[in-house]
């Protein structure tokens, strides 16, 4: 908004209201998960965890804002979408926003390159859902990639995915290509309680604490942690408090956990879908960018307990020098890294990590440290890029002419790999690899420019520290012939590998810090977006502190972008917190169900009783065999409820039934 635009604004017949609403104190990042929902005189703005148009209203511009510069180090999605923010809702001129970015291309870990003479890569992908209220909001005005105005990102992959419904036929895998089956979640009485137990505790009750800890031995050998692990990279040693938000995040996916028919997925690699789209609308606008420029550390000014950047000390092509920082100038830090110091490999050489550099060295890494030296209120960053053996994985990306893969490819896609159409519809796991191997083919092409002949597919395992089935190896000691030959191997195709490695080329990515977000934390270990006493500095990314949300995700680099805009700026409006599922009792029941190997829980029968046949009857989950006419049946009511007599009969008195309902409450609050 123009100078005159704001004075004009400030002059309207809403002056009264507009001076009511600047006084009128604002929790930019509510916490829904500690408030009691209610209507009152005393609920001035939405609730917490209200999605939809009533919270994508545009703020008012504070004042001066014209005069405000804006400092972005690091331009991944974090990074962009605090731009976006910034000129969208905050109203600074996008010539007043400078990118200091340390590769020569933007992105970060949104990456997607190559071609199919030299073989394609992305060091990763992004299983996607539809509730990135922030993420979607961003994409809702960026310009399509390919249709023309006015059509955005989200209507070309809502087009997409709408006429294309994602689901996979071939989950898992065991015994050299056979279909393992994966229709339900495989969890005994013992270990659904231990999933409920994990969902009642409390955060600050799972302070360090591991999955491995929390969970028993059996649990780490289910159908449910065998999808869980492989679909969002968690290890046995990972946080248990980060799998217990992932399970209050994705609660209402949780039927459609075994066979993906919860995700969404892009048609192209995720730097063509989202990253270029979003960078040429920056570039519009006028923003300035410098690539190869490494911030190492930031020069403050302490005073009363605030803290505020005055330089930014950087190097580049052109040597050392200091970027002063204005007063009312902000800075916004993407601390951490998950792709720092990758090695890459290719048909014949194996990725070597960088010998001579430390845990946590590398350059997103020391910025983070060097803010930590200067205080407790920057975190631990050693918490997480300390352990690199327990933060590591691997990825191959396959460049595929037709070849016997092609055509074992086509056994397990749910379309056709060359009709554009859903392949996979996800990763495919190994069960039986002792890498944990698994694979995907997303819609075809991955790359506007890949040729017809060509599928690209993707390869990553989990275990690092173990020799492979095949090739008596680790796969981090492995070319990418030698991957590509454990992955033929399991899929049974040993037998015909000449022909699949001359038709295939592979680019490896060894990623020393790609899950050192999920190692254990504790309060504390990672910075609130703003970090207190901080007035011009806010940090973004996988390693800063929010209520509820999730990291690995795109949403949450979006979301911790945009509290930070609205913080620094003091604009009058919520981000809202995450999507209100959990709360939902239509997705309760029908996740209880779901964990329940989709059969009855107990109680269920009374609730048919009730509800069958009234209008709420649809909150009630069915079987798989079932019909909405099999709820007005009273069969699963009986059964039950004999079962409850014979707990109530005549050798149990009323006392003993009350007992036990105490032990079960006790084993669900985590006392023995």
């Amino acid at each position: 908004m123009s100078k005159s635009n704001a004075s004009t604004t400030s002059g309207s017949t809403l002056k009264t209201h507009i001076e009511a609403l600047e006084r009128q104190p604002l929790d930019i990042a509510p916490d829904a998960s500690s408030k009691h929902l209610h209507n009152g005189i005393d609920t001035s703005f939405p609730p917490a965890d209200l999605h939809g148009s009533y919270t994508n209203h545009r703020p008012l511009p504070t004042e001066g804002i014209e005069g405000r510069r804006a400092w972005i180090v690091g331009g991944g999605i974090a990074g962009l979408s605090a731009a976006f923010f910034l000129i969208r809702d905050g109203h600074m001129p996008a010539g007043n926003i400078t990118f200091l970015e340390e590769q020569g291309i933007e992105g970060g870990s949104l990456d997607g390159a190559g071609n199919a003479e030299e073989g394609y890569i992305v060091r990763g992908g992004r299983e996607m859902e539809m509730t990135y209220q922030n993420f979607w909001d961003v994409f809702s005005e960026i310009p399509a990639l390919e249709l023309p105005p006015p059509f955005t990102v989200l209507d070309e992959y809502r087009i997409v995915n709408d006429a294309d419904k994602n689901w996979s036929k071939a989950r898992l895998l065991e015994k050299q290509g056979q279909i393992k089956d994966f229709s339900t979640m495989n969890l005994t009485k013992r270990q659904q309680l231990e999933v409920v137990k994990l969902l009642l505790a409390r955060k600050e009750d799972l302070d360090d604490v591991t999955v491995e800890q929390w969970f028993s031995e059996g649990f780490l050998e289910t159908n449910f942690y065998t999808f869980w692990r492989t679909m969002f990279a968690f290890q046995n040693w990972h946080s248990a408090l980060e799998m217990k938000l992932y399970m209050h995040r994705f609660l209402h996916l949780m039927d459609g956990l075994n066979d993906m028919t919860s995700l969404v997925f892009p048609k192209y690699n995720q730097y063509d879908s989202f990253v270029r789209p979003l960078m040429n609308w920056l570039q519009d606008q006028g923003v300035n960018i410098q690539y190869d420029t490494v911030v190492e550390n930031l020069d403050m000014d302490t005073q009363d307990g605030c803290r505020a950047v005055t330089a930014l000390q950087c190097r580049g092509s052109d040597g050392d020098k200091s970027i002063p920082i204005g007063t009312r100038d902000l800075v916004f830090v993407t601390t951490g890294s998950m792709t720092e110091d990758t090695a890459y490999g290719d048909d014949d050489t194996v990725p070597q990590l960088k010998d001579n550099v430390q845990a946590g060295e590398g350059s997103g890494w020391q910025l983070w440290k060097n803010l930590a030296e200067k205080s407790d209120i920057f975190g631990k960053p050693e918490k997480f890029c300390g352990d690199v053996p327990r933060s590591t994985w691997e990825s191959v990306t396959l460049t595929c002419k037709p070849s016997p893969l092609m055509d074992k490819l086509k056994e397990l896609s749910v379309n056709d790999p060359y009709s554009g159409f859903t392949a996979t519809g996800g990763i495919i796991t190994f069960t039986d690899s002792s890498w944990l191997m698994s694979f995907t083919c997303n819609r075809q092409p991955h790359f506007p420019d890949q040729p017809d002949d060509v599928i690209v597919l993707w390869t990553y395992a989990l275990l690092m520290d173990k020799p492979g089935d095949y090739v008596k190896k680790p796969m981090p000691e492995c070319t990418g012939k030698e991957v590509l030959t454990e992955m033929c191997y399991h899929l049974g195709l040993i037998d015909q590998l000449d022909a699949i490695l001359a038709a295939t080329k592979t680019r490896i990515a060894l990623m020393p810090y790609i899950t050192a977000q999920f190692m254990p934390r504790a309060k504390g270990d990672r910075p609130s977006v703003v970090p207190e006493g901080c007035t011009n500095l806010a940090c973004m990314g996988q390693f800063v502190e929010t209520h509820n949300d999730v990291v690995f995700t795109l949403e949450s680099s979006v979301r911790t972008a945009r509290i930070g805009v609205y913080s620094l700026l003091g604009l009058k409006k919520q981000v809202p917190d995450i999507y209100p599922g959990q709360y939902d009792v239509r997705r309760l029941l029908r996740a209880t169900r779901t964990l329940n190997s989709d059969e009855a829980f107990l109680g269920e029968g009374v609730l048919r009783r009730i509800l069958g046949g009234t209008y709420f009857e649809n909150i009630l989950p069915l079987g798989r065999e079932e019909t909405p006419e099999d709820l007005h049946h009273h069969g699963l009511f009986e059964h039950q409820l004999q079962a409850i007599r014979g707990l109530m009969g005549e050798s149990h008195t009323l006392d003993e039934v009350k007992s036990r309902l105490q032990t079960l409450r006790d084993k669900l609050r985590g006392r023995r």
